[in-house]
């Protein structure tokens, strides 16, 4: 018989999980971290005072930065000798946070990853192209991993290298393709500009860390002419990859609320937000042995969804992540978030899925932004004025600033293997 790894929980059993798994992670950090006993003894805090969920909001917020002052193990709860892998951010700049996995963090992260690649529909029968990168950070092994848990097979060919992952997409017949959503376009187009789409079995895309627009979606599903395609999120802190994934009505992305409880709070007051506005994702682990995380501060932003999906599963659900707290743009005293500006260009179809973002401050000290953006395939460069003044009101009446619209040929702009870099701000702070 075929392993399941969704659990069924019925909402009440659910809160009665998170609240033993936050007492044990409580009780675990403090006796196993001199961090964490200095951080609940400075609040005044004890495990034996968690009694109720809410009671977590007395607790003190942990940070990246605490992860890098705590170089080269940070927030270690386990004698040293029970860590059997690290795993690291892929950081450029300073130290680079380092977590530590026991062998049932291992266990826990790989279910976890199997449960999304069973809620995307794929089966043992599967194949899965891995197009993602390699090393000590968590997005190769997971999606790798977590591909063997479930029993289907695993192609790691790792990111880059067009013209391989063409040649297996024919070759072996992979049905299943698993990257950022800027390799994804990358290889849509390449397998467009070959011909290739009738040689390859693709039916499904698996996009992670990176934001995709419904543009760029479409854009991706028509090349290729997938069936579907998901948002895997993740991140190092919380084990990696496969901490979640929209089921196949994407009305949200199901979160594994019974492995970490997730509050979204106002990045400058730290309290909770309204339901449905923007907020940071904050994250307490439940099981996690090596390096619990207490509320820590991950600086993605989203909202919750608190309508249930129409799938009926019952874990509940958050939005894309728009970007992050730390990324976002200030224009003129208005708070910018990357993904506002996707949602704004995914709805105009005369252009794509395609853009730059260009900040200035010019010499009448005033700020201006120009938003760079291709036309979509197949539109006329006379029709380039209409579509600016469309951008233009769009982009003024939903996210408040003005901007000069610059729409450039389909193709002008680069590809990434990797992630897409958007924002190019040259003004001096």
């Amino acid at each position: 018989m075929t392993k399941k790894f969704m659990p069924t929980f019925t909402e009440g059993q659910l809160l009665d999980h998170q609240l033993e798994g936050l007492k044990w992670t409580v009780s675990h950090a403090f006796e196993g971290s001199a961090f964490y006993k200095d951080q609940f003894k400075g609040a005044g805090f004890l495990p034996g005072d968690i009694k109720r969920l809410d009671d977590l909001q007395s607790l003190p917020f942990t940070t990246g930065n605490d992860l890098k002052e705590g170089y080269p193990l940070p927030l270690l709860s386990v004698p040293q000798e029970e860590v059997v892998r690290i795993h690291a951010s892929s950081g450029t700049t300073g130290k680079r946070k380092v977590l530590a996995y026991t062998q049932k963090d291992l266990d826990v992260w790989f279910d976890m990853f199997a449960r999304c690649y069973e809620m995307a529909g794929l089966t043992r029968e599967d194949r899965v192209q891995i197009a993602v990168g390699y090393g000590v950070w968590t997005a190769g092994m997971g999606f790798q991993l977590g591909c063997e848990r479930m029993g289907a097979m695993a192609i790691p060919v790792g990111p880059g290298n067009i013209d391989i992952q063409c040649q297996f997409l024919m070759d072996l017949q992979p049905t299943v393709f698993c990257c950022t959503a800027s390799m994804a376009l990358l290889m849509a187009e390449e397998i467009n500009r070959q011909g290739i789409a009738d040689k390859i079995n693709l039916k499904k895309i698996i996009l992670g860390s990176e934001r995709s627009s419904c543009a760029m979606r479409a854009k991706i599903k028509d090349l290729i002419g997938l069936e579907d395609m998901f948002d895997i999120t993740g991140m190092t802190e919380l084990y990696g990859p496969g901490t979640g994934l929209d089921c196949t009505r994407h009305e949200g992305i199901h979160y594994w609320a019974d492995k970490y409880i997730l509050e979204i709070l106002n990045p400058e007051t730290l309290l909770p937000v309204e339901n449905g506005e923007i907020g940071e994702m904050v994250i307490t682990t439940l099981c996690k042995e090596a390096t619990p995380l207490i509320r820590y501060r991950t600086r993605d932003l989203t909202r919750k969804i608190t309508t249930p999906c129409s799938c009926g599963n019952i874990f509940p659900m958050h939005d894309k992540i728009m970007g992050r707290s730390d990324d976002m743009i200030i224009l003129k005293g208005v708070n910018i978030y990357p993904g506002q500006v996707d949602e704004v260009l995914s709805a105009i179809p005369e252009v794509g899925s395609e853009y730059q973002l260009h900040l200035e401050r010019k010499e009448d000290g005033k700020e201006y932004m120009t938003i760079r953006v291709e036309a979509a395939q197949g539109i006329d460069s006379c029709q380039t004025k209409e579509v600016q003044t469309k951008l233009k009101k769009l982009i003024h009446s939903k996210i408040m600033v003005s901007c000069t619209p610059d729409i450039c040929a389909y193709g002008d702009l680069p590809r990434y293997p990797g992630k897409a870099q958007r924002i190019f701000d040259q003004r001096d702070h």
